[in-house]
């Protein structure tokens, strides 16, 4: 593996010094040429998929993506079959123009823009699909079922093709994270996983696509779910005793604020099993709807051993 990010101390070696001119292709087969003409070359690639609509916290993937590799990929898809029936696919937000302007503000080297032809050539009713056990069937994935299997399948599919050193994908989506790593490890991928922090707004609210469903009013109250999961942090470092307390208390406070709060849990950080008295890296996730919005946030919490 190429790759400039090492394992332990992050040390950065300098990209290609050259301000990139961004290129856009639609099809697999420009992907596979410009890659393969970076690998001759002897370029390390860095991949960061998104769905559009790009806000900084997917502009922070594309910084650290320059840091790690001499060439960067970003691929724009919305993947149809990562939503459930009756969930928002239809009216995601797409805004290319505007996601083309802030790549290229950023030396971006090669935007992919697939249409659903090119990575589903035989539809999406009868693909191959990718599942992880487990890690899929809890949490977000006992709410969406079927989800994080077509998360899994359309990473594999951008994984085989951009054939990156490096992909970076955000702490927000912290299960997607850990399913997408293991995936990864369980195929024998040669590619190195990167999780990057979340990105919030001034408020606390961490930035989402999915934010400007919610009307100025539910905005406003959108960054309890943020401030709830720092008061529940709190409480575990205080007395982590009764860990189901902690998350009801936490449930309670979100409902009575007028949220529909789905879970509240707490889960050991590495692969978001149960806790252990111990364990010391936690993570208390939470998914709630707020009006017409869905939101998902995280926070990490380490214990000191006892």
């Amino acid at each position: 593996m190429r790759s400039n990010l090492q394992a332990e101390d992050k040390h950065i070696t300098a990209p290609l010094t050259e301000t990139p001119i961004m290129e856009t292709v639609s099809s697999l087969a420009g992907l596979r040429a410009q890659i393969g003409s970076w690998q001759q070359a002897g370029h390390s690639i860095a991949l960061v998929p998104t769905m559009g609509n790009l806000h900084d916290g997917h502009l922070s993937l594309l910084r650290r993506a320059r840091e790690c590799a001499e060439r960067t990929v970003v691929s724009i898809f919305v993947n149809p079959i990562q939503f459930g029936k009756g969930e928002d696919y239809d009216k995601y937000p797409s805004t290319l123009a505007e996601d083309k302007n802030k790549l290229e503000k950023y030396g971006l080297d090669l935007l992919f823009t697939p249409d659903l032809g090119q990575l589903y050539p035989g539809g999406t009713d009868a693909d191959t699909r990718v599942n992880v056990p487990e890690l899929s069937n809890i949490l977000c994935g006992k709410f969406r079922p079927g989800h994080f299997s077509g998360v899994a399948t359309v990473v594999v599919k951008l994984l085989a093709n951009a054939q990156p050193d490096v992909a970076l994908f955000g702490e927000k989506d912290y299960q997607q994270l850990l399913v997408i790593k293991r995936m990864v490890r369980d195929l024998c991928l040669p590619v190195e996983i990167v999780g990057m922090p979340i990105v919030r707004e001034a408020d606390g609210l961490a930035m989402s696509s999915r934010n400007a469903y919610l009307a100025p009013a539910q905005r406003r109250q959108a960054p309890l779910i943020y401030h709830t999961l720092r008061a529940a942090a709190d409480s575990l470092r205080q007395d982590g005793s009764d860990l189901e307390a902690i998350e009801r208390d936490a449930m309670h406070g979100l409902e009575q604020a007028g949220f529909r709060p789905e879970y509240v849990s707490i889960r050991r950080s590495e692969d978001l099993g149960a806790p252990t008295p111990q364990d010391t890296r936690l993570s208390i996730l939470a998914a709630a709807w707020l009006g017409p919005a869905r939101l998902i946030d995280n926070v990490q919490v380490r214990l000191n051993p006892s």
